[in-house]
């Protein structure tokens, strides 16, 4: 029994460094493999059938908790929309009343993005909506959270977006508690912003929202950027140290919105809302309006006047004796003889009414 056991062992050990240095056991090892494979699949299909029976069961339990939670979401965010819907009405006749030109609802059109910039000192996204989709440069990019940057390259099918954490990108915020206004800007650390020149005796504190000012006229106004994480005070120095952690999941949102807001420029928008002004100021005021067009309906039938000019004409008729007398050299003596006749003012006139004459005629 020892020998058998000793043979065994020296050839399991032979077979070992074969197998180690040697190609010429591969075929048989593939070989074997394949006859193994049934025996492993035979052995583990109990436990493969219990398995399939059990997450059966489990997902459709789960499923159903999905669902009787998504329907208890579903009745809160139509119960809080109905209440957005009245605030909104509310704003827009607000609005209307300071005569602004402001947009309350934008567009927004839903983007998946496909791929990273490999830089690791550029933080950049590539997004499956490019020129050929409406995307402009400047663009605001937002996921379910918050803000997540804004186009800075345009291809005709995909586009190339700038996040916020970039060391090159910053944000005009401010604090949605009491309006501070800050300026926040990326530091190359996908979970942290900084805000610049914050003076040390500011109002802000650890927790508070920071939201778009929207005072770049690029990003819309209102949407959340980030949240302050931490404060830090120097009384040596002008300025507090504030970081904050961006609300978007930069790392981890697959699908964006693309918000399409007003594309005219400040010009362009306070023009418009000077004529839309105007316009307000002259329909509120409508007595003036009509007197307005009046005097021109009135100087409108002067020109109808001007035939009177025709019942001068006789007088031109019964004169053509003047124009013959016109010829003669003594011009005196008939200044004497018309003197009588120089007293009436048509004498003065026939030039007026000659001249007067033509245009008629014309």
């Amino acid at each position: 029994m020892g020998v058998r056991l000793l043979v065994l062992v020296v050839l399991s050990v032979a077979l070992m460094v074969v197998d180690a240095r040697f190609t010429l056991l591969k075929p048989v090892r593939s070989q074997m493999s394949l006859v193994l494979m049934e025996s492993y699949w035979i052995t583990d299909l109990p436990q493969r059938l219990w398995q399939g029976v059990a997450s059966q069961f489990g997902s459709r339990t789960e499923l159903v908790a999905e669902n009787e939670k998504l329907k208890t979401e579903n009745l809160l965010l139509q119960g809080r929309l109905q209440k957005l819907a009245a605030l909104t009405e509310q704003n827009v006749r607000l609005r209307e009343l300071l005569n602004s030109s402001a947009l309350v609802n934008e567009k927004v059109e839903v983007a998946e993005l496909i791929g990273m910039d490999p830089n690791p000192f550029t933080h950049r996204i590539i997004i499956n909506k490019g020129e050929r989709d409406g995307v402009v440069l400047g663009q605001p990019v937002l996921d379910a959270r918050g803000l997540m940057g804004q186009v800075v390259e345009l291809m005709p099918y995909t586009s190339r977006v700038l996040l916020l954490t970039d060391t090159t990108h910053s944000i005009p915020v401010q604090v949605n508690r009491n309006g501070l206004r800050a300026i926040a800007s990326g530091t190359g650390n996908p979970e942290r912003l900084e805000l610049r020149h914050v003076a040390d005796t500011a109002d802000i504190k650890e927790g508070d929202l920071l939201v778009s000012s929207g005072l770049g006229q690029r990003f819309p106004a209102g949407y959340p950027v980030a949240t302050v994480k931490e404060v830090i005070h120097d009384s040596g120095q002008p300025f507090a140290i504030v970081r904050a952690v961006p609300t978007a999941a930069l790392n981890r949102s697959r699908y964006l919105l693309l918000v399409f807001s007003d594309s005219r420029t400040p010009e362009e928008r306070a023009n418009e809302a000077a004529q839309a002004q105007e316009a307000d100021r002259q329909g509120g005021d409508g007595a003036p309006a009509v007197p307005a067009t009046v005097p021109k309906s009135a100087a409108a039938p002067v020109t109808p006047a001007k035939p009177a000019v025709p019942a001068a004409a006789p007088a031109t008729s019964t004169k053509p004796a003047a124009p013959a007398a016109t010829p003669a050299t003594p011009a005196k003596p008939a200044a004497h003889a018309v003197k009588p006749a120089q007293a009436k003012p048509p004498a003065s006139k026939p030039p007026a009414t000659t001249r007067a004459a033509p245009r008629t005629e014309e």
